[in-house]
């Protein structure tokens, strides 16, 4: 069980790397005026999504239900991560849409939007995070 919990926690790193990352480049993305740049960017965002940041959730949401399935880990703070996972997720989700809307070229956001867009992981890792090692309730 020892591997699962490793795997798991290489995958959430992933994940996190990914989620940390591509908010990024849509900051930089949407400052560019250049069509060439703007190019590059749609390359490496897609790349970064599909190739690292997707792989990475969904080995890190499959180790997690086999970690928590297998153990039958229970209480307050559990249903807690459950919650703030969900909702990292759905910031996942978001991701990709605002990957979809930049290959398409229709991109609503500037980048003052995206940089504090760049801080939900942020938050969100260290909730998570607090809640496995404090375990508060």
């Amino acid at each position: 069980m020892l591997w699962v919990k490793m795997l798991h926690i290489i995958a959430v790193v992933t994940w996190f790397a990914g989620l940390f990352y591509l908010p990024r480049l849509y900051v930089y993305h949407a400052m560019t005026g250049s069509a060439a740049v703007r190019e590059q960017f749609k390359i490496m965002e897609r790349k970064l999504f599909f190739g690292i940041t997707t792989p990475g959730g969904i080995v890190a949401v499959g180790s997690g239900l086999w970690l928590w399935l297998s153990y039958g880990i229970s209480g307050g703070w559990l249903q807690m991560k459950l919650v703030f996972v969900g909702i990292l997720i759905g910031f996942h989700y978001l991701c990709g849409k605002y990957l979809f809307d930049f290959k398409h070229d229709r991109n609503r956001h500037g980048h003052k939007f995206y940089r504090w867009f760049n801080e939900v992981p942020t938050l969100l890792l260290f909730i998570i995070v607090a809640l496995v090692v404090i375990k508060p309730f």
